[in-house]
């Protein structure tokens, strides 16, 4: 019975079935409490496999991202947002516009959860089985123009270009020079048609032109971002905003009678 435990735990190991072999008298208990037949108990078995990879890969996933937080779009508070379409955020979350390439803008003002938004469809993509890269844009635009001075631009390009998935935000938050809008152009070009981007801004498209610091590139960029896009423009108040004027630190707003 002993060289039959080892030799199956060598066949699981060989097999990398690593779930079943470490807890494969647990399931066999449990599949012996159920009263599973041959069959459901090997099913049994498998669903314990394929949780068990799936949990890896998604923690994997997670982890390469480099998401800035943990947020969920379960977390996410659509009733202080009422300005959010809760229905088409959920039917983002199914990723079907990562698996076509598509483009998420999320615009709107500081603090009303638009990298909430992003970080949670982030996640939601990866547990749909699609490699994903967060990044802040002045990051990006900082590693670009370093490969570029080093000679290294179609190298760093194509690190950018290769996650099925690329989340860029904060757009618009710091103007950039006009060779980083350029260097950004060719990033987009890349991607265009091949690979899904997700872009938060705090500046409507129309403002872009001032972010870029070149009409002509703005124009060409949103040009490719906005063929096949979804955007989701986000009114109301920071979060924390709110939360220090219920807190007693800042003074309700008020309207001039005169306007």
């Amino acid at each position: 019975m002993i060289a039959e435990d080892a030799q199956l735990h060598a066949m699981l190991s060989r097999l990398q079935l690593t779930a079943i072999r470490d807890r494969l008298d647990a399931l066999l208990q449990e599949a012996a409490r159920r009263d599973l037949d041959l069959r459901q108990t090997l099913t049994h078995l498998c669903t314990a496999e394929v949780e068990y990879r799936d949990q890896r890969r998604i923690a994997m996933g997670t982890s390469i991202a480099k998401f800035p937080f943990v947020r969920t779009l379960e977390d996410f508070d659509f009733d202080a947002q009422p300005s959010v379409d809760a229905r088409l955020v959920r039917d983002l979350a199914i990723s079907r516009w990562v698996a076509n390439g598509d483009n998420v803008l999320l615009l709107g003002p500081p603090g009303v959860g638009k990298t909430h938004l992003a970080v949670g469809l982030g996640r939601a993509a990866i547990a749909r089985g699609y490699s994903t890269l967060f990044v802040s844009a002045p990051g990006l635009v900082a590693n670009l123009a370093k490969a570029h001075d080093d000679g290294h631009l179609d190298d760093r390009i194509a690190f950018y270009a290769k996650p099925k998935l690329l989340i860029i935000d904060e757009i618009g938050y710091l103007p950039l020079e006009k060779d980083a809008a350029h260097l950004f152009f060719q990033l987009v070009a890349r991607r265009y048609e091949r690979g899904a981007v997700l872009l938060t801004s705090n500046r409507s498209v129309g403002e872009w032109g001032d972010v870029f610091g070149d009409n002509v590139v703005a124009t060409a960029i949103l040009d490719r971002l906005l063929h096949h896009s979804h955007v989701l423009t986000i009114r109301g108040e920071s979060y924390r905003l709110r939360e220090k004027r219920r807190a007693g630190l800042l003074r309700p707003s008020t309207t001039n009678p005169s306007t």
